[in-house]
């Protein structure tokens, strides 16, 4: 196989597993080591320098960095990061003095942000340094998107969301809410430089079955509902109410519903239960505040008495798999199943509208009529129109949304100073040898079982009475610290050296995980992965293959396998191993290129 290369930046990145795994690459490991050294601001400054709004994610992030945690290879759960992001943003200092200067003297060009969600707004924050002019319009009271109106206050208290906002919103840059956009020509016409389309995927999807028209009353759609609810235009519902569907929107929207005095709330959704979309802590906190799960449900009809709403009708059916593993809902040939309810919530899906989009602007439209987007620049089929969030490729979440602003970002400053938008700024790289002595090295290198830590929530009662109360309460200092030494230190890299290795076998006999082998190496990369001392399975993750040693051999790493302990490099008699800390920062508008 060929010689692998270290000084290719994506090498050592999608190493680190939990970083890689997040859109926004947000340098994982090194907030950590910050947290557990109660140097909280310093953390809080790194979360914000890439993911934006660290107190918001710190609560409702979907996670994608924990199944990719590497602590989950030796334990069940992997390390909470996200409940530690939220522990720096909970007990940062004054961070006024940190943020970026803006300059006072503008540089001529201005931007036009259409919706105030996390895409928006961190297009504003990446640009606003740069002395952009910046008009935001949004048709709600405040910024935040659909991070205010459908993410509910029990986990999303509004003071931590207008903080994080209002510090984006404070650089400068010129609002307009209130103020829905019913026509982006008419935007285009007021001579923008740029225009950013950020403006969500605002339609939920409604259910078409008999009983809708008639029984329109009382059956709501789940986004439209949790909005009226943030904004108070809704404070009650029915007691029994059924929400169906089986994503994030439908825990929200029951777990919501509990609160506004539904008595007896039951989720219905038509998958098995494990093929849930809801993530599944999502899941776990519905169920720990009383509300049933039922799946393999298929609507059938709502039911009307006396002209109103009094139940629902129900199909049972049953997975089944054909030899590709896609999947149909078959009936079982059960009698229908009818529950009684008050409202119905439909939480089925999300849907992208763009009725105030004219077909006449040059902005080509695809497949479900969403506009052609390019997913490197975020450019659209008219140079000056840029899309992200939800609104570039349908439903996603709050931490991609981020990561396409910043993307759009430096597409819009390259394409406003007239260079081409496909030149991309590369990434910030660094690798540091850690090492302080023969031996030793500047970070806990330690790995010990140590099971993740709960984190506390209000009592049950209470939060079930307020719907504004938070629930989960968030780590203490020292439970903090506990959590956070859980981290395997992932971005401390095994880097080798072969002109120092004199083969001793000494690091393959200490490697906890047998990941080392020294052997021929050979051609072909699977035969490779099936000679080494635990072959490699795991083909998503790369071997190290270093050069050739000096019987010919090589020295060969499973990088899937290393829990990065250190042991290697504080066996190896000629330090022929080093553990070197990779830093990988992602590229920002007007870092050039």
């Amino acid at each position: 196989m060929k010689v692998t290369n270290i000084r290719d930046a994506e090498y050592f990145h999608k190493v680190v597993d939990c970083q890689y795994a997040c859109p926004a690459h947000t340098p994982v490991p090194e907030y950590i080591r910050l947290i557990a050294a109660q140097r909280y601001t310093d953390a809080y400054m790194i979360n914000w320098e890439s993911n934006v709004f660290p107190g918001v994610l710190g609560r409702t992030c979907d996670r994608p960095c924990e199944p990719a945690c590497r602590r989950g290879r030796v334990e069940d759960e992997p390390v909470a990061i996200c409940r530690l992001k939220r522990v720096a943003a909970d007990n940062k200092g004054d961070i006024s003095a940190l943020m970026p200067i803006i300059p006072k003297k503008k540089n001529g060009k201005r931007i036009a942000l259409i919706g105030a969600g996390p895409a928006a707004l961190t297009v504003a924050r990446d640009l606003m340094p740069l002395g952009y002019s910046i008009d935001l319009y949004d048709d709600q009271r405040a910024g935040g998107g659909f991070m205010r109106s459908q993410i509910p206050a029990f986990r999303l208290p509004e003071n931590v969301l207008n903080e994080e906002v209002d510090r984006i919103l404070d650089m400068g840059v010129l609002t307009h809410f209130n103020h829905y956009v019913d026509s982006l020509k008419a935007v285009l016409d007021k001579d923008y430089d740029a225009v950013f389309v950020g403006s969500g995927a605002p339609r939920g999807r409604d259910l078409d079955i008999p009983g809708r028209l008639e029984a329109a009353a009382n059956i709501h759609i789940g986004i439209d509902w949790l909005s009226s609810v943030a904004f108070e235009h809704i404070e009650t519902i029915g007691k029994r109410v059924i929400v169906l569907g089986g994503g994030n929107t439908a825990m929200d929207c029951c777990r919501t519903a509990r609160r506004l005095g539904g008595d007896e709330v039951k989720v219905v959704v038509r998958s098995p239960f494990a093929e849930m979309k809801a993530s599944p802590w999502e899941k776990e906190d519905a169920q720990h505040e009383g509300i049933p799960i039922l799946d393999n449900h298929m609507p059938k009809e709502f039911v009307l008495g006396d002209g109103r709403l009094v139940a629902m009708a129900f199909d049972k059916v049953k997975a089944v798999y054909d030899a590709k593993g896609r999947r149909s809902l078959v009936p079982t040939g059960e009698d229908p199943v009818v529950i009684p309810c008050d409202d119905v919530l439909i939480a089925i899906g999300q849907e992208n509208s763009f009725p105030w989009i004219e077909r006449t602007i040059d902005i080509e439209f695809g497949k479900w009529d969403m506009p052609v987007v390019d997913k490197v620049t975020f450019q659209s089929s008219n140079p000056k129109v840029f899309f992200g969030g939800d609104a570039a490729f349908g439903p996603q979440n709050v931490i991609t949304a981020v990561a396409h602003g910043h993307q759009a970002a430096i597409s819009i400053d390259l394409f406003c100073q007239g260079e081409s938008v496909t030149k991309r700024p590369p990434p910030g790289v660094t690798l540091v040898s850690q090492k302080m002595g023969i031996h030793e090295w500047s970070y806990d290198s330690e790995v010990a079982s140590d099971v993740r830590y709960q984190v506390p929530q209000a009592e049950l009662k209470k939060s079930l009475n307020n719907r504004k109360l938070e629930v989960e309460l968030g780590f203490d200092a020292a439970t903090a610290f506990h959590e956070a030494q859980r981290c395997l230190n992932c971005d401390a890299q095994t880097v080798f050296s072969e002109k120092l290795c004199i083969e001793c076998d000494a690091c393959v006999d200490i490697c906890p995980t047998d990941c080392l082998s020294i052997v021929v190496n050979d051609v072909d990369e699977a035969e490779l992965r099936h000679k080494l001392k635990m072959p490699a399975k795991n083909t998503e993750q790369a071997i190290y293959v270093s050069e050739d040693l000096a019987t010919g051999r090589a020295m060969i790493k499973d990088e899937d396998m290393c829990l990065h302990c250190g042991l290697c490099a504080e066996r190896c008699p000629t330090a022929a191993w080093d553990m070197q800390k990779f830093y990988y920062t992602v590229s920002k508008a007007g870092q050039g290129v």
